[in-house]
């Protein structure tokens, strides 16, 4: 009876892991709409990048002396 109450740790531990992993995979597949948000999202980071490129522009100009050329 004591053997097996020494063999019950070792059997629990990789059972534990491998329900650990599995409940892990298997609430990764739940996340995984693609409903293109990610592509909106990145049309918007860069037509926001494009309306602050003049902006830098025109305050190089109005400073000519602070810019990375100076």
């Amino acid at each position: 009876m004591q053997q097996f109450l020494y063999l019950i740790p070792a059997l629990i531990c990789p059972l534990g892991m491998g329900l650990m992993m599995w409940f892990m995979m298997r609430g990764r597949g739940h996340n995984t709409a693609d409903d293109g948000s990610a592509e909106l999202e990145l049309a918007r980071l860069r037509a926001e990048v494009a309306a602050l490129r003049p902006a830098n522009a025109a305050f190089d100009e109005r400073h000519p002396g602070t810019g990375p050329s100076a």
